[in-house]
This record gives structure tokens, C-alpha cells and sequence, in this order.
């Protein structure tokens, strides 16, 4: 099959650097329109890139208006995949503040719920759409960063994806999420790779069933599918992408 996303017009959250910005430039190559942002400047060929801060909502909807406007449009993709953890490593509980707590949430399922709930009227008219939401292992079982409101971030992000299947199935537009396994892929992650050992991660990478880190173009694969026909009746579903973990 000859996966074409020609004139679709394509939304990636957090696409300035790692799985972000695979996900835009596999969609622009692959013939769509694509507009990504980021909370600072980045340039991707064949991408609109925008500067956006996501922990501010307005600014958020004010995104997803302009893609729609410079689009003619209903989004037909929209990717949410800003997240992380916000440089923060692990604490004892009784030592984090609210503040901290607070930005991890507003960073991954506050901004997915920003975005979904901007795009949702157009794609809802349109009868049609796909939301790819970026969850993570942490989304399905304890973190390996031990960070308590990275976990609670990414099993909320799941939880955002079967409600909103179940709300925008009837209008022809389906949700599904993407659970990447460790992929060092950003300075966080790849700090918290390194910062296992060598011989931590050896034993980490015998427990892959592949015996190998993901990629990347790991990630954005699993996202092409669940965005083309091949998934056009897959609704509500979390893809583990981990190697068999």
C-alpha cells in the first residue's frame, strides 16, 4: 500500500525536537500539510512551525484557529505530543510543590485537552478527523522516573483518549493514543538513559523482547497508521510501541 497523507492538513504538538518533530517531517513528506509548534523557535523543512506556550490555554485554541484558518478547515490530524517532565527529576512526594506538580500536568494532558477541546468543532462539523494522543509506558504502570505527576499526567492522557472516542466516534472521528516505550530521543530522555549505567541498561534493554531502544521513526510509524485507512475502524486503542517489553 502506498501511504499517501496528500493536502491533509495535519496539527503536531511539540514538534520542535524528538518524537515531534519525526512525526511532522514523516507527515510532510508523505505529502501533507503540516503545522507544528513548540513552546520556542524551531525550523522543520516542509512544516509551519509556530512559537507556542501550551500551559497557556487561549494560546493553545488561538493555534488550532490559525491552522484551521490557514488550512480552510477542519483539521484532518491533529497529533498531541507536548509533554514531558519538565526538567524535573524525582522527589519524595512531601517534598514537591505545588508548582511543580502543576506544570507536568498543564505540559501533557492539560495541553491535549486544550487542543482536542479547540479542534473539536470543526472536525465534529466536517464529520471527520483523527487524534493521535502521545501517552507513554508511564500512561500504563508506574514511571521509570519515579516522577508521581509524570505518571499521573500520562495515565490522565489515557484516560482522555477512550472519553473522547467514545464522544467523537458518532461524528466520524476516531482516538487513539501511542504508548512509547524509552526512547531517548530529548535531553531528558537522554539524560535519564544515561544515567542508568551501563550495566542497568544492559539488563534493561535483555528485557526487550527486540533487545534494542526504540527510535523515533519507532513512534511516528505507530502514529501514520493510526492517522491512515489501515486504522479507519481502530477507535479508543492504546498502542504499546516498547519492543515487547
Amino acid at each position: 500500500m502506498n501511504l499517501r497523507f496528500d493536502d491533509k492538513l495535519v496539527a503536531v504538538s511539540g514538534a520542535g525536537h524528538g518524537l515531534g518533530r519525526a512525526i511532522a517531517e514523516n507527515f510532510a513528506k508523505l505529502g501533507a500539510r503540516v503545522h507544528g509548534c513548540a513552546p520556542y523557535a524551531a525550523e522543520i523543512p516542509g512544516v509551519t512551525m509556530a512559537v507556542v506556550d501550551l500551559a497557556d490555554r487561549a494560546a493553545g485554541a488561538a493555534w488550532i484557529a490559525a491552522v484551521e484558518q490557514a488550512g480552510g478547515g477542519a483539521i484532518d490530524v491533529l497529533v498531541n505530543n507536548s509533554g514531558g517532565v519538565a526538567g524535573q527529576t524525582f522527589k519524595p512526594i512531601e517534598t514537591i510543590t505545588d508548582g511543580e506538580w502543576d506544570q507536568i500536568l498543564a505540559a501533557n494532558v492539560g495541553a491535549a485537552f486544550t487542543l482536542c477541546r479547540a479542534a473539536a468543532a470543526q472536525m465534529k462539523r466536517a464529520g471527520r478527523g483523527r487524534i493521535v494522543n502521545i501517552s507513554s509506558g508511564a500512561g500504563l504502570q508506574a514511571s521509570l522516573t519515579g516522577i508521581q505527576a509524570y505518571a499521573t499526567a500520562k495515565h490522565a492522557v489515557v484516560g482522555l483518549t477512550r472519553q473522547l472516542a467514545h464522544e467523537f466516534g458518532p461524528h466520524g472521528i476516531t482516538v487513539n493514543s501511542v504508548a512509547p516505550g524509552l526512547i531517548p530521543s530529548n535531553p531528558a530522555s537522554s539524560e535519564q538513559w544515561e544515567s542508568y549505567g551501563p550495566a542497568r541498561q544492559a539488563a534493561m534493554l535483555q528485557a526487550i523482547a527486540l533487545r534494542r531502544l526504540g527510535t523515533p521513526q519507532d513512534i511516528a510509524n505507530a502514529v501514520l497508521f493510526f492517522a491512515s485507512p489501515l486504522a479507519d475502524f481502530v477507535n479508543g486503542q492504546i498502542l504499546q510501541v516498547d519492543g515487547g517489553k
